[in-house]
């Protein structure tokens, strides 16, 4: 079990940024969270298999059809191991 923390700035809120990166975390088995910025970012945190963390990495890198990610900001963390699901926080 691995895990991260990410940052992603650009046009990234309003447009499903949050709903389509719950999707793709629970297609991976992915657990976390992801939720808006005050300084409209998006900020994630990810826990899963080492496989899976680096195809949803990439991922963010893009983002759904009508994001634009101008930058990823990753840092590796320890897995906490308290998640269950990959969630929406608000």
């Amino acid at each position: 079990m691995k895990a991260f923390h990410a940052t992603i700035e650009g046009e990234v809120q309003g447009v499903g940024f949050r709903y389509s990166a719950m999707r793709e975390a629970n297609e991976r088995g992915i657990v976390g969270w992801v939720r808006n910025t005050a300084d409209d970012a998006v900020e994630v945190w990810a826990e899963g298999g080492e496989a899976e963390l680096a195809a949803f990495r990439t991922w963010l890198e893009t983002g759904p059809l009508y994001a634009r990610v101008d930058r990823v900001a990753l840092s590796r963390e320890q897995p906490t191991g308290k998640f269950s699901s990959f969630s929406i926080a608000f």
